[in-house]
């Protein structure tokens, strides 16, 4: 065959067998942070294969020039980016350094403090949107077939059903999941993120990990919830609550896999997406890697705690330092505060770096991390072993996951000394166990039949083709709590069976009267 007429074979082939991506209109409720970054990825992909992406931002957003090449309805909000950040700033102090010298009472009482300033000011941004009519006619007339939504910041749901279309999440997954989207959870082996525990307890863990789950329901319902429920029936005009609006959600893209989760039961519209941001490894900035190459044998280590933390204070800035230098590797650290002044030859600060190629650079022999998702997923990808230090959030639960993998080692932020974080990664580095279990991760993550990404892509179309998926939407939703738990039929036939025991008991002393009552006439006659 002529080399023209197969490639012209080849190229009818294509066109017949391959499904043509039909493009639509995606509608966007994007969250901050190391959200954004991963939901980015997503967009790109989208784009990229013909769909017209709108994100809907507030003008107080920190990723307000971050739009990249998407179109963006900005609104207008009350408050400032300054006093959002503030307000960030200040969950940050509380969670790092305020926490440990609290009692339990104190800390629950400012975490709750915290809770309902945030909800006010994402009441505000909610605003900005459905009190405007003239935006959201607009939006009506771009004729939007599904909206992708970060449940952590609410309100995603609100705009799909004024604008009368589907919705999709985007999330980590903790606690929402399970309390809204009905995702089984037994807690005789399924960990809440509070409880730090692994999927295998004993009595006790279990007792604290059922409690674990009594206590967020509770704190979610009363203290999260409750903040927004009557905001949802004044919005929609109708008795509901941000629980049942988050459970009409179609599909839930979960940013873990099997290679971070422990095994579990999920549902048809759950899939799990963890990793779909990693890519392999580019060259790094000359200076990055003449910097890398000057460590011999030894290789480096990359540090960074996320977008979040970019300075620490003064004293838990030279520990670090200070245990860095003593170590034989180079250093990487991501860090925009003063300069430590513990800072060793050996280490390099700097405002910015590229982490995922730094993690794939056949030098790299251990990443420090706080335990973000995002981070954790590169190290994963990279089959790189870590020492985590986590602050706040999912990221000790995290950082669970990965020591009970064997590819971590973890470090209490508020207690660490340098020795502390000197044998943490002398043991990463020089015990071949914990690079061998991140190798482990590695090839599990990359042995999948469908990339991450491209399995959110298609469940985002599949949205759009077929209007929906509510044939994969468990009736679960329909029930109420007695209800899902069969408490009612539970009550029933405890009910049935003393009912049965007390007929049982009156028949048998019914009986019991009746033959003494003749045993009694028969032994008077004789």
């Amino acid at each position: 065959m002529r080399p023209a007429v197969r490639n012209l074979s080849f190229l009818l082939l294509q066109l017949f067998v391959s499904e043509p991506a039909l493009s639509g209109n995606i509608l966007v409720w994007p969250t901050e942070y190391s959200h954004w970054i991963n939901m980015k990825v997503v967009l790109e992909a989208l784009e990229g294969r013909g769909h017209n992406v709108t994100l809907l931002h507030c003008s107080a957003s920190p990723h307000f020039n971050d739009t990249g090449r998407f179109k963006a309805e900005i609104f207008e909000v009350s408050f400032s980016l300054e006093s959002s950040l503030k307000l960030i700033n200040d969950a940050l102090h509380l969670f790092l350094y305020e926490a440990p010298s609290l009692s339990s009472l104190q800390f629950i009482l400012k975490l709750r403090e915290f809770i309902t300033k945030t909800a006010e000011l994402n009441k505000q941004m909610c605003d900005g949107v459905l009190r405007s009519e003239k935006l959201l006619d607009r939006l009506r007339q771009s004729h939007f077939e599904v909206l992708l939504s970060d449940p952590l910041i609410p309100c995603g749901e609100l705009v799909a059903e004024k604008l009368g279309i589907p919705f999709i999440y985007s999330f980590r997954g903790n606690s929402i999941e399970i309390m809204c989207g009905q995702m089984p959870a037994p807690p005789s082996y399924v960990p809440t993120v509070l409880s730090l525990h692994t999927d295998t307890m004993d009595f006790q863990m279990r007792l604290r990990n059922f409690m674990s789950y009594l206590g967020l329901y509770l704190f979610s319902h009363e203290w999260s919830f409750s903040n927004w429920d009557s905001y949802y029936r004044e919005i929609t005009g109708r008795p509901t609550s941000l629980c049942e609006m988050m459970g009409k959600a179609e599909i839930w893209l979960i940013r873990t896999y099997w290679d971070f989760e422990f095994p579990r039961p999920y549902l048809p519209n759950f899939q799990f997406v963890g990793g779909l941001h990693c890519r392999p490894a580019k060259a790094l900035p000359e200076d990055m890697e003449e910097f890398a190459q000057s460590s011999g044998d030894h290789g480096i280590v990359v540090l960074t705690f996320g977008s979040m933390i970019k300075n620490l204070t003064r004293e838990k800035a030279n520990l670090i330092a200070s245990a860095l230098g003593q170590i034989p590797q180079k250093v990487l650290w991501r860090y925009s505060g003063e300069t430590p002044e513990t800072l060793a030859p050996n280490t390099r600060l700097y405002n910015w770096i590229p982490q995922n190629d730094l993690l794939g650079h056949p030098k790299t022999r251990a990443f420090i991390t706080h335990g973000g998702t995002n981070g954790i997923y590169e190290a994963i990808y990279h089959g790189i072993p870590m020492v985590g230090i986590p602050m706040f959030g999912d990221q000790p639960d995290n950082m669970v996951h990965m020591k009970a993998k064997g590819a971590a080692v973890v470090v209490n932020f508020n207690t660490m000394t340098s020795q502390d974080l000197v044998d943490a990664l002398n043991t990463v580095i020089n015990n071949p166990t914990y690079k061998e279990s991140a190798m482990k991760l590695s090839r599990i993550h990359h042995d999948q039949p469908v990339k991450p990404l491209d399995t959110a892509v298609f469940w985002i179309e599949f949205v759009m083709r077929h209007k929906g998926a509510k044939h994969l939407r468990p009736a679960a939703h329909n029930l109420t709590w007695y209800q899902y738990h069969c408490l009612d039929v539970i009550a029933f036939l405890l009910v049935c069976i003393l009912t049965s025991m007390i007929i049982t008991y009156k028949c048998c002393i019914f009986s019991f009267r009746k033959c003494f009552k003749r045993s009694l006439k028969k032994s008077k006659r004789e």
